[in-house]
């Protein structure tokens, strides 16, 4: 594997816009006839917290945070394309996340996923996030798992 190169931006890089339409092509099949609800609460306007993961000047991942409460933040837009799966860049892609969110003075990270993504609910878990009740506007809904992070502030990223 090649280095990958991960960096901060927002989400006005067209590169981040055009790997959040193959996640939204990848999610409009898995989540089938509940993807019109879901997509109302991933726009990516204005967000300033995004960032991308480069292979050979290649744009190959993502993923986000946005403001969630005044002590937490949330993960919104995670992906890695499909022909890079496997090699921890989502890891390292959440690590930079977790570590910017530590330095604008948050303390948890939130996220949602769904049911139909049990990759995603692994290597959450696997970095050390917990299920939790749903929140939000996902209260109820039996797709969504949402997860949650406290984040170590003895340490910045």
């Amino acid at each position: 594997m090649s280095n990958i190169t991960l960096i901060r931006t927002n989400s006005d890089l067209i590169d981040f816009r055009q790997l959040v339409a193959l996640l939204d092509k990848d999610l409009a099949i898995r989540d089938g006839d509940d993807h019109a609800f879901y997509s109302q609460f991933n726009k990516i306007d204005a967000i300033k917290e995004v960032v991308v993961a480069y292979q050979n000047e290649i744009s190959i991942g993502c993923g986000a945070i946005k403001p969630f409460s005044n002590t937490a933040v949330e993960i919104k837009r995670m992906f890695v394309h499909p022909d890079y799966r496997n090699q921890g860049i989502a890891a390292k892609m959440l690590n930079v996340l977790e570590g910017w969110a530590l330095e604008l003075g948050y303390t948890e990270c939130v996220l949602e996923t769904g049911k139909m993504q049990p990759e995603a609910i692994a290597l959450y878990q696997k970095v050390g996030y917990q299920i939790t009740p749903n929140y939000g506007q996902y209260i109820g809904v039996d797709n969504s798992v949402c997860m949650a992070k406290l984040l170590n502030t003895s340490q910045t990223a």
